[in-house]
């Protein structure tokens, strides 16, 4: 049998296919990215099969491009011989609230329960469902496995998750929940066949478009950079990270309206928004620009004044790692960080360093490092076909 994973947004469909043994994962036989999904975009497929890249563009014929996606999905495993039979789809979900702390087979009322908490993830909860929808649709009598971002964070205590207001409000669900949490428990079990000092204090950076930190001991959740929602804590692609209140006080007093506000928090500031130049970290560093640099600067800082505040909650550190886009491939960042943090007793090997860009989990810290520096290519889609498969043995 095999897992069908996906991860649906508003313009892209990611997919893979993992084959199971005895309750396991196996790496994956076929992965790939649908593409030009948006409105009046242009549709690509680019997927990867036996150590072969192939890019198909096509044409949705005036079709729903998600649907007409999943159409040449369907015809793509129909035409790639010796593919075992799917036996789920699973899903990320990046928000479960407090009540769906672990994974769940999609039914109606589930989905319903889910997009009321869109507002509290509106650049990817509406994609994902809509995706959990269609592959209902096209895949039929296939469950539809949903597994969620903020369920690692569970483990985290009543002082972590809980905001300085009315009770009136914290009681309708306004708290801290985290997220990301589908990567941080990959890169925990990495870590932990990796290294005996895994299930001490640990600190993981998920560095990409989307960026935060976890604090994790036991290999458990104790606190993350991100809130209740996503927008909180590091500076990220797009995202402003923490901002006081008062900033938000004072647009809606200029006239900002809520759909203005949340473009402006969520799409137009964070890398972006400082620079004027890009959200992608390879072409900041390409830059000449002034602004460029300022932006650079500026994430490199929040990212140390944040892993202070985690440091601080683990009381001590024994290991940090990198991982995401940014984490798994930006050596520059990787040095800085560990020379701003050497006060921990942290020493990196840059030759170490400039090695670690490939696929595989690499210690970069020197031999002498009181504190051991890894990083840890994430792989999200291997934890949510591990995900369903436990749940369909259960």
């Amino acid at each position: 049998m095999a897992i069908l994973t996906v991860n649906a947004g508003s313009s892209s469909l990611k997919f893979s296919i993992y084959p199971t043994l005895h309750g396991s994962v196996l790496p994956s036989l076929l992965s790939g990215t649908f593409e030009g999904l948006e409105p009046g975009g242009k549709p690509e497929l680019r997927y990867s099969h036996l150590g072969k890249e192939l890019i198909v563009n096509y044409s949705d014929h005036g079709e729903d491009p998600f649907i007409s996606a999943l159409m040449h999905l369907k015809v793509l495993l129909l035409d790639i011989p010796d593919l075992p039979p799917i036996r789920a789809v699973s899903h990320r979900i990046v928000h479960g609230g407090s009540e769906f702390i672990q994974a769940v087979i999609a039914t109606d009322a589930i989905l319903d329960k889910l997009s009321k908490m869109s507002m509290l993830a509106p650049l990817h909860q509406p994609h994902s469902l809509d995706g959990v929808r269609a592959f209902s649709l096209a895949f039929p009598g296939i469950p539809q496995v949903l597994c969620f971002d903020t369920a690692f964070h569970r483990t985290m205590s009543n002082l972590e998750t809980s905001l300085a207001l009315p009770k009136e409000i914290t009681d309708q669900g306004v708290r801290r929940y985290g997220f990301h949490g589908i990567s941080y428990q990959y890169i925990i079990g990495e870590l932990i066949e990796s290294s005996g000092m895994a299930k001490e204090k640990v600190l993981m950076a998920h560095l990409g478009n989307g960026a935060s930190l976890c604090a994790a001991i036991d290999g458990k959740s104790i606190a993350t950079t991100m809130g209740f929602s996503a927008l909180d804590g590091l500076m990220m692609g797009t995202r402003s990270g923490s901002l006081d209140a008062g900033v938000l006080m004072y647009l809606v007093e200029r006239g900002y309206t809520h759909d203005q506000l949340q473009d402006l928090l969520y799409r137009k500031s964070g890398l972006l928004g400082v620079s004027t130049i890009s959200a992608d970290m390879r072409k900041l560093r390409a830059s000449t620009s002034p602004l460029a640099k300022e932006a650079i600067e500026l994430f490199t800082y929040r990212l140390i004044r944040e892993s202070g505040a985690m440091i601080a909650c683990l009381r001590g550190l024994d290991i940090l790692s990198f991982s995401g886009g940014i984490g798994e491939h930006d050596v520059l960042l990787r040095s800085e960080v560990c020379k701003q943090l050497a006060w921990l007793g942290i020493e990196l090997d840059e030759a170490l360093n400039r090695q670690a860009i490939g696929s595989l989990t690499l210690k970069i810290s020197s031999k002498s490092s009181r504190v051991e520096v890894w990083v840890v290519p994430t792989d999200e889609g291997v934890m949510t076909a591990q995900e369903a498969i436990n749940l369909l043995r259960s």
